[in-house]
């Protein structure tokens, strides 16, 4: 994938509203047509601050990130927006099945831009996320949902920590 820096458009360039938030967020001006259509397609309206979010999210391909992580990276970007602003759009983007959200326990949420069926291990003191893939966790019995209700996904966090003493 090919990253611009901003200052490599030439002042006379006239280029999109669009193109020039890509530049500052450091990705490919050509993906910003990708970012709307998903966005158009997941029926959420492409706003500005959703496309940066969107560019921020998706152009470093298959990851796990936090909210927070968002943040200091639009910060980074020169794309500021609200804490509050961004966890709302990751709610969005899950409802719409953009991304999954992962809870790791207590308030620690994480978001993945891997939509295919997997699992995790998460690596305890790291705060990371590891793909599991599907095929490597087998589930003897799934139990049966209230009436009225229906399983939508199935998520396995396996927790890791470092063994301690001697690395072998």
């Amino acid at each position: 994938m090919l990253y611009f820096q901003a200052d490599t458009v030439s002042s006379g360039a006239e280029i999109s509203a669009d193109q020039q938030l890509a530049l500052r967020v450091g990705v490919e001006p050509d993906r910003s047509g990708e970012y709307r259509e998903w966005l158009r397609v997941a029926r959420l309206r492409p706003t500005r601050q959703r496309m940066a979010l969107a560019w921020i999210l998706f152009s470093k391909g298959n990851r796990h990130v936090t909210a927070e992580m968002l943040y200091e990276e639009a910060v980074k970007a020169k794309t500021p927006m609200s804490l509050a602003t961004i966890y709302n759009n990751l709610h969005q983007f899950t409802e719409a099945g953009l991304v999954q959200q992962i809870a790791v326990g207590g308030a620690k949420t994480f978001f993945d831009t891997n939509t295919v069926a997997h699992h995790h291990f998460f690596l305890v003191g790291e705060h990371a996320l590891v793909d599991i893939p599907a095929a490597e966790v087998l589930l003897g019995r799934v139990p049966e949902p209230p009436p009225g209700y229906e399983i939508t996904r199935v998520d396995v966090v396996v927790r890791l920590r470092r063994k301690r003493g001697r690395a072998r």
